[in-house]
């Protein structure tokens, strides 16, 4: 059985009557269609006619015939036959040119709630996107957290154990990847779907694109997330494993690609001694933790940067906005803000010894900042501290537990 992903759905619900483009991002195979769906049937359940709702995937087939905006514009009011409201759902509208343009018509002249998908963040970026200005809200939807891969194992009658966070943490929360028991099959989906996002997302028709350059590099920022970037180590090691070499310019190019198809996302500084958000972004984790483990061939569960990855991922669903944080000497794992409060993070795998917990609670110590704080691990046992809260990662993950904010 489908998810019902009520995490995005709480969100896109006070807008399913509004003028504005919904736009639904996020790489691909992450659910966007199966959320678009839900929404299809929560309005018939709602009373809608089924009459006056338009469902469209330009990646079916039958509709290769919609090539251009003129084309979407045409066929859309053909279907529309009353003065009624209808609802209309454009599933990978990126495959159309000029989009925009029949977009901003449909909201300038029809009676019309518009829900749209797209894998690539230029969706609403280029020069035809000012005719959208104000028009949009957008809702990006990641892969399976591992509190719904708990809720999918339990909606399909498959048991589920708190163990399985080392499963989550080796090949993530694809939906599709849940359909395959053993691990060959699994890195098979994922390395596959990897190579689709390359070839559909990034690549398209670019002539000059050195895909096998582009992958070995892109997999290579991937497995190495969490850790500071550095362009000039990436050409470095490029040079040193392979018979070329590559520019710096050429691999912010590559990362750029990365961001636009959803693969990643930047992570800026945060300032705890000016409390402020710095410009520049230092940090990078993948959108999913099977993207980090293809490119290995075993994977140490005691690297802290895949569970940081996890972390990140978490937080974003549950609306922060989060950074890193930097002091002059040292550094805090992220900074956690939500409706104007926040918290600071401190990730660890298990806090083994007297070493490990004096460093990971000691990172609070140049803060000055009041906010709460927390240490989050793999321990059982509550080694909570001087006023900093621990936290076991699991709980934090299955939304027993939740950060207090100030």
């Amino acid at each position: 059985m489908k998810l019902k992903r009520e995490i995005y759905l709480k969100q896109i619900r006070p807008y399913y009557d509004a003028d504005l483009i919904k736009v639904i991002t996020g790489v691909r195979r992450a659910g966007k269609s199966v959320l678009l769906n839900t929404i299809r049937d929560e309005l018939i359940e709602q009373g809608i006619d089924g009459t006056h709702i338009i469902y469209i995937n330009f990646e079916d087939m039958d509709f290769e015939y919609i090539q251009s905006a003129a084309d979407l514009n045409q066929d859309i009011k053909a279907r529309i036959k009353d003065d009624q409201k209808y609802y209309v759902f454009l599933d990978e509208i990126q495959h159309i040119q000029d989009f925009e343009k029949a977009l901003a018509s449909f909201l300038a002249t029809l009676k019309i709630s518009i829900f749209v998908t797209g894998s690539n963040s230029t969706l609403l970026s280029g020069e035809l996107a000012t005719l959208l200005t104000g028009r949009t809200i957008e809702f990006e939807v990641l892969p399976f957290t591992f509190s719904e891969m708990a809720e999918y194992y339990k909606l399909n009658n498959r048991e589920f154990t708190e163990d399985m966070i080392y499963d989550y943490m080796k090949w993530g929360g694809f939906p599709m990847r849940f359909d395959f028991t053993d691990e060959p099959s699994v890195k098979r989906y994922i390395a596959t779907l990897y190579e689709s996002i390359i070839n559909r997302d990034i690549v398209k028709k670019s002539s000059r694109f050195n895909k096998k350059t582009f992958r070995d590099i892109s997999l290579y920022i991937l497995a190495n997330a969490g850790k500071e970037f550095s362009a000039e180590n990436i050409a470095e090691y490029y040079q040193a494993n392979s018979d070329g070499s590559l520019s710096v310019r050429t691999i912010y190019s590559y990362l750029d690609k990365m961001k636009k198809a959803y693969l990643i996302h930047g992570v800026g500084r945060y300032n705890l001694t000016g409390k402020k958000a710095l410009g520049n972004r230092e940090k990078y984790y993948a959108v999913d933790m099977g993207f980090r483990t293809i490119n290995t061939n075993t994977i140490n569960y005691e690297d802290t940067f895949f569970l940081e990855n996890i972390v990140y991922n978490e937080l974003l669903t549950q609306g922060f906005t989060v950074f890193t944080g930097k002091t002059y000497k040292s550094e805090v794992d992220f900074v956690a803000i939500r409706d104007g409060k926040k918290c600071f993070i401190q990730v660890s795998y298990l806090l083994a010894s007297s070493e490990t917990i004096k460093r990971e609670f000691g990172a609070f110590a140049p803060i000055t900042d009041a906010s709460p704080k927390y240490v989050l691990s793999l321990d059982r046992i509550d080694f909570s501290q001087n006023g900093i809260g621990h936290i076991n990662l699991v709980d934090f993950l299955l939304h027993r537990v939740s950060l207090a904010l100030t």
